[in-house]
């Protein structure tokens, strides 16, 4: 029983004394940087020899020396006390309770913004699996799984996510060799349960239901709405905005790549609409978030929600997903993009206002200025304020509820 360094640069696996690989790397180097990977190599009891890779810390970088060595005591352990369960892979002997929490320690994972929805697919999917030993899940069970969430309610979308989550800690934890590939190919070859597009909504909120959607939506709330309508901003982009990425001299917002779903920055060009919505907003010491209630700002999509609801109910507009013809404020944006296309805006312009991948070789060719997107934003503008003439009680977007 040995222990191998695997060298970062070239994977070469070789004695731990070596400090210079065959390729030229500086193993001794690479050790003080935490690149370099290690191995317990054993002899099983049949006489097969076995490389287990030791494992990451917390942090995601591979365990120094010294947890190589506690590895290798523990196997020595195994060998001493009962030889067998060497013969046993680490996903033979690992639970899925176990790899949850393994993958929820992980830094990487904890970071992520949609932690919570990872923890609460992952409960429920342990619920079902938790004891079960990684290696010894079927198809079969996988597909009892999904029946079985069907039949408690449970949406197609909603169970094609829990075990697209499931796949995702799965994947991670065949790239650190905690499972084998059979448990890898169990997941990929499971149907979803939601075919394609078919949960698209295709809702939009007409201009004289905008109009009377923010006469009757709380101040905090009607400055979102307007942005939204204006702008096609998501909520969470909206609710992110600071005072900093505003630019009123050029006259755009200048979202970083940190806060667009897409992960690229965006470039937004404002109408006067926008500009007196932001010169009619208060500006706190404490922060530089845009839009705030009671001072603070709104640090959760939830905190919109019920006045969004109330604000559509005295509207007299169905609101919710699961309601008939009700929306949701991510319509908006649906909206936003449809009437720019009425509005005679170019495919090109509107992709990159709101942020979507332009296809094909428009990805090469096509980049518009921040001159042509102002002139595609006065476009839109022009056609907006011209469907509020036609309304039969044209309502300022500026205007507040009278008392």
């Amino acid at each position: 029983m040995s222990i191998l360094a695997e060298c970062p640069r070239c994977h070469k696996k070789q004695a731990v004394k070596n400090r210079i690989c065959a390729c030229g790397a500086d193993l001794v180097k690479e050790k003080r940087s935490g690149k370099v990977r290690y191995w317990v190599n054993y002899r099983l009891p049949n006489g097969k020899q076995r490389r287990e890779y030791v494992g990451n810390n917390p942090e995601g970088r591979p365990l120094g020396i010294e947890g190589a060595r506690a590895a290798e005591g523990k196997r020595r352990a195994q060998k001493h006390e009962n030889p067998a369960i060497l013969e046993k892979a680490p996903a033979e002997r690992m639970t899925f309770s176990e790899l949850a929490r393994w993958y929820l320690d992980l830094k990487s994972v904890q970071a992520l913004a949609s932690l919570p929805r990872v923890k609460c697919c992952l409960c429920n999917f342990t619920d079902s699996f938790g004891d079960r030993i990684v290696s010894s899940l079927k198809p079969v069970d996988l597909e009892n799984y999904q029946h079985k969430r069907l039949e408690a309610g449970r949406t197609p979308a909603t169970v094609d996510m829990e075990l697209t989550i499931a796949k995702t800690m799965v994947l991670k934890a065949f790239d650190n060799d905690l499972v084998d590939g059979r448990t890898v190919k169990i997941f990929r070859k499971v149907k979803r349960q939601l075919r394609k597009g078919a949960n698209a909504r295709r809702q939009t909120l007409s201009v004289a239901g905008y109009l009377r959607l923010i006469q009757e939506a709380p101040p905090h709330l009607r400055a979102l709405i307007v942005l939204a309508f204006n702008t096609g901003m998501r909520l969470g982009e909206l609710r992110a905005l600071q005072w900093k990425h505003i630019d009123r001299e050029a006259g755009f917002i200048r979202l970083p790549s940190a806060l667009t779903k897409e992960g690229r920055a965006k470039t937004i060009p404002m109408n006067h609409y926008v500009r007196e919505v932001l010169d009619r907003l208060p500006r706190s010491i404490h922060h530089g978030f845009v839009i705030t209630y009671h001072g603070q700002p709104i640090t959760n999509e939830g905190g919109c929600k019920k006045a969004f609801k109330g604000a559509c109910a005295r509207a007299g507009i169905a609101c919710g997903r699961d309601v008939e013809g009700g929306i949701i404020f991510h319509d908006l944006r649906r909206t936003v993009k449809t009437n720019m296309v009425t509005a005679g805006v170019d495919h090109v312009h509107r992709d990159l206002i709101l942020g979507h991948s332009l296809r094909g070789m428009d990805v090469h060719y096509m980049w518009p200025s921040e001159n042509d997107l102002k002139m595609a934003m006065n476009r839109y503008t022009k056609w907006i304020e011209a469907q509020m003439e036609s309304v039969d009680h044209p309502v300022d977007q500026m205007s507040t509820k009278s008392s």
